[in-house]
């Protein structure tokens, strides 16, 4: 329709105004509107294009430029003049050699059939050109119907189709198109592209305004003219990221109260709280990626630089936790009954580390701690400091020699039966001598044999009065615990078989290399005073295999003890005569028949003793020969 003399024209909105008319106009698409115009110069078009990308970046645009390149009358190095009738009509829409179709509004199978039915018509120029946008909308019985039209289309036609979702594009149309994809436009492209509107236009935008409108663009051609258009008609800025760095600086200070005053300015001022939020994290995550990767920032220099600066005060863990606590707040705010408690429940949070117990909130404060001992010089005291030296255990003694193997030379016989311990194979229906024993049983009572045994190996208390220890002589101290040794010195008498028995089981056996366990576990302690002990072992075999490791075993007692603790192995035939220097009084003879006090009759047969596994192997093998690993 004419628009009538004298009659002013509409005004156009800048996006409209401003849109490309040659290849060299696209601003950031260099990569396919190069392609695109060697195609034409070299007449090697092809039948069908896929053009992808984010809003605003110039698909439909460049679509129409093709267009026009391929019917222009005069194109000039595959560009098209914009001067001849044909890029005339194109650019006013009334081209009968350009058909688009909006497959939002348009996508079902009747809309299809209508198109391509016209597809083998004759047309004036020498191409005809048909633009599908929002390709990706179409049903899949439209999309179907394409599918052999757009594989071998008549040889004067071309389709340009545009979306912004190429994955739901089907992929055996994708797979019969040349796909190009549209990038956003970086802030240097974007922001030179509105200068120079913004002088062809004489809008008269300050500088300052055309970051602010950058900002506000994401990248987008379209929405930043939008924008721009918004600030020329306003007459000044309205600038909203006040309030957001004021809670940013708030949650950086870890003040709530700030937190809260600032949501409340920013409300009365008239901003939405679920806006609020999403320019908040959108301010967090620039602030992050000018930490961590400068050149994806879609910001100014300095608008970079200050989120950059709020990014650092607020610390690496801390963005990250705020844009989390965010993230789900935003969510919950489309169903908030009160989204400004909401939003402000989640800056608190953010505010008070205190409040915060979550895993992420406890490595914030982590890092902050870090941080200032970083910034002092200090270095985190996480264990205490190691012991003087002076409260180091003792050295081990030297390793005493090993006694010699052989039978030790025969003593004076002491009074009474000597008792014998019985050999292995040795059975019960020749038993031998009773033990030897303090007192004989309850009246009654008749033990069982592993009692007998119990009673032979384990000397009892002698029932005479033993003389009240001196005033003088210091009572004998707990052992301390393996780890560390008790400040307190231990007597000079050293542990007793008994506290030796229990530090045995309880704490050095289990903290000993498996090569000496093996060969030590299957010992015992008969005695011990003075700072000696005597350890019995079953065989000979096992005695001499021990009697090399004797050294490890003699430091985890002093470490264990505290006290420097010698160690004399024999074999359990050697260990019912008391050791020489053994503090356990000989025992006593017995006070009434052995016969009165066992049920001899009771008695059967029992197994093997038990004998160590070094010693079970070498009986189960006769003649073989331990080889020394």
């Amino acid at each position: 329709m004419a628009v009538p003399e004298g009659t002013e024209q509409p005004y156009q909105s800048l996006y409209r105004r401003f849109r490309p008319q040659r290849f060299a106009d696209v601003r950031g698409q260099g990569h396919v509107t190069r392609a695109l115009c060697n195609a034409v110069r070299e007449s090697r078009v092809a039948h069908a294009y896929l053009f992808s990308g984010p809003r605003g970046t110039g698909k439909t645009s460049t679509a129409r430029i093709l267009a026009m390149a391929l019917n222009c009358e005069q194109a000039v190095d595959g560009e098209p003049d914009g001067t001849c009738a044909s890029c005339l009509a194109i650019r006013q829409g009334s081209s009968l050699d350009v058909q688009e179709l909006d497959a939002a509004s348009n996508r079902g199978i009747d809309e299809m059939r209508d198109l391509l039915s016209r597809v083998a018509l004759g047309i004036p120029g020498r191409w005809k050109v048909y633009i599908v946008d929002e390709v990706h909308q179409l049903t899949p019985v439209a999309a179907s119907a394409l599918l052999k039209t757009l594989e071998e289309p008549p040889s004067h036609v071309v389709f340009v189709l545009a979306t912004t979702d190429p994955q739901k594009v089907l992929q055996t149309i994708r797979s019969r198109t040349q796909h190009y994809e549209f990038h956003l436009l970086g802030t240097d492209v974007l922001s030179g592209l509105l200068r120079d509107i913004n002088d062809a236009a004489s809008l008269g935008v300050a500088p300052e305004a055309i970051d602010l409108v950058v900002r506000r663009g994401h990248g987008s051609a379209r929405d930043a003219l939008s924008v721009l258009d918004q600030v020329a008609a306003l007459g000044e800025v309205d600038d909203e990221t006040d309030a957001v760095t004021d809670l940013v600086d708030a949650l950086a200070e870890h003040d709530p109260g700030r937190v809260l005053a600032a949501v409340a300015a920013a409300v009365h001022a008239g901003r939405d709280p679920r806006r609020l939020a999403t320019d908040l994290i959108e301010h967090l995550r620039n602030g992050f990626l000018a930490q961590q990767a400068p050149n994806l920032v879609m910001l100014s220099d300095d608008a970079a630089a200050e989120a950059e600066r709020q990014a650092r005060q607020l610390g690496r863990a801390g963005v990250v936790q705020a844009l989390e606590v965010l993230g789900r707040a935003a969510v919950d705010l489309r169903d908030a009954v009160d989204p400004r408690v909401t939003l402000e429940a989640a800056l608190v949070q953010l505010a008070s580390p205190e409040v915060d117990t979550s895993l992420q909130g406890l490595l914030r404060r982590i890092e902050r701690l870090e941080e200032r001992l970083a910034g002092r010089g200090d270095a985190p005291t996480l264990l205490p400091s190691a012991p003087p030296a002076s409260t180091a255990p003792p050295a081990p003694p030297p390793p005493i020699a090993p006694p010699p193997l052989a039978p030790p030379s025969p003593s004076p016989p002491s009074p009474g039966p000597r008792p014998v311990i019985p050999s292995p194979r040795a059975s019960l229906r020749e038993p031998p001598s009773p033990p030897p024993r303090r007192s004989g049983p309850p009246p009654g009572a008749k033990p069982a044999l592993g009692g007998l045994r119990r009673h032979a190996e384990s000397p009892s208390p002698s029932p005479s009065p033993s003389p009240s220890p001196s005033p003088s002589a210091p009572p004998p101290a707990e052992p301390p615990p393996l780890e560390a040794p008790a400040a307190s010195p231990v007597p000079a008498a050293g542990p007793s078989r008994d506290e030796l028995t229990k530090l045995w089981a309880d704490r050095v056996l289990p903290q000993l290399p498996g090569r000496i366990k093996a060969y030590w576990s299957a010992g015992r302690f008969v005695a011990a005073g003075a700072g000696r002990a005597t350890f019995a072992l079953p065989d000979r075999g096992l005695l001499t295999r021990a009697a090399e490791m004797r050294g490890e075993v003699e430091a985890a007692l002093v470490a264990a003890t505290g006290a420097p603790v010698g160690l004399e192995l024999i074999t359990e035939d050697q260990a019912l005569p008391a050791a020489p220097h053994s503090s356990v009084p000989p025992p006593d003879e017995p006070e009434e028949d052995d016969a009165a006090l066992y049920d001899l009759d009771s008695l059967e047969d029992a197994g093997p003793a038990v004998v160590s596994p070094h010693q079970r192997l070498l009986d189960a093998f006769p003649g073989a020969e331990e080889v020394t690993p």
